[in-house]
């Protein structure tokens, strides 16, 4: 697979797992970052297998939703090597952190050592999609303007 080929089947994966759209996602900047992320921390052997296994699924599904999210449960979130990767490739995308995998995962699958507990990089954290699914801003960052704080805030109960 060329590196556009996983990108795209990086951004695919990522827009089904996270709930968001391909342009919202692009439009974070992180997707190279992210991508970068999950390869040094699981390598090139795992993030393949994830990402064919998400083909896959996604392909025996036809368009329809139910049926990617049995296959997504049964096929990639339970099974013992891409489920935590897929966990955490979520967690990144809200929060913009890369969790250290479980030392059960380690000591069944051992893989590079890049899998650290680390910020991925300066913006994934004001870019993290918490923020839009919350609807809030990050703290200390994005600021609303001059005199804001003047406000009460505005969060729709819908």
């Amino acid at each position: 697979m060329n590196y556009i080929e996983l990108h795209e089947a990086f951004l695919d994966l990522s827009s089904t797992l996270t709930g968001y759209s391909r342009f919202r996602l692009l439009g974070t900047g992180q997707v190279d970052r992210y991508l970068a992320t999950s390869i040094d921390a699981v390598g090139d052997e795992v993030l393949a297998a994830l990402l064919a296994t998400f083909t896959d699924v996604h392909g025996t599904a036809g368009g329809d939703e139910q049926a990617l999210d049995r296959g997504l449960r049964a096929r990639i979130l339970s099974d013992d090597l891409l489920g935590p990767v897929a966990r955490n490739v979520i967690k990144m995308w809200y929060v913009g952190t890369w969790y250290q995998l479980p030392q059960e995962w380690h000591d069944l699958h051992a893989t590079r050592g890049h899998d650290t507990t680390h910020v991925v990089s300066p913006a994934s954290y004001t870019e993290g999609l918490l923020w839009p699914t919350i609807g809030a801003n990050p703290p200390g960052a994005k600021a609303q303007g001059f005199g804001s704080w003047a406000a009460a805030p505005v969060i729709n109960a819908s």
